[in-house]
């Protein structure tokens, strides 16, 4: 288990950068379509998560008094449906600031490098105490990390079809299908 949710949390990672690698400095700041967020508003989205988690895992755990998998389904199965609309909390909205794609893929470089270390080595069956997730209530490790990798994802079609709405609407922009 922990060597999948590594390699797993890995090629994530590997893919949002290659995704945010195809945005240029103008385009990752330009809002595609009415009622969308930038690209770099999606990626800023994804930092603030990530980093929490990584706060969540990093913090106080507790054993577990509950099968520490017993929420991995339903969150795969949740955030893996295109067809659902979430409303994001507002701790982890994005700011209306322009943004810096390098700084964005190095800081979300180093945040899954830290979530990936934490699936490679620590106890994923411990309770993270330090963070409430709204409505699930307090996840495993496990759940953390297996959370964080399918709402990246989520987020990685969401920027995919920026980047195909920008091919589709400008002369020098890349089409791109990863998912």
């Amino acid at each position: 288990m922990k060597n999948e949710l590594s390699a797993e949390i890995a090629g994530t990672r590997d893919v949002l950068i290659n995704v945010l690698n195809s945005f240029n400095e103008e385009n990752i700041n330009e809002v595609p379509f009415e009622g969308s967020w930038t690209g770099g508003q999606v990626a800023e989205h994804v930092l603030k998560s990530a980093s929490g988690v990584l706060a969540a895992l990093e913090g106080d755990t507790k054993l577990a008094d509950r099968d520490p998998e017993q929420n991995v389904a339903q969150l795969r199965e949740l955030f893996l449906n295109f067809d659902i609309k979430f409303k994001s909390p507002d701790f982890i909205i994005p700011s209306d600031e322009p943004k810096d794609k390098d700084f964005l893929i190095k800081a979300l470089s180093t945040t899954f490098d830290g979530i990936e270390k934490s699936a490679a080595s620590d106890d994923l069956t411990l309770i993270c105490t330090t963070f409430e997730m709204p409505v699930m209530g307090y996840l495993s490790r496990s759940e953390f990390i297996n959370f964080t990798s399918v709402h990246t994802q989520r987020h990685i079609r969401q920027l995919s079809n920026i980047l195909d709405h920008f091919a589709k609407t400008h002369d020098n922009a890349q089409s791109i299908h990863l998912l």
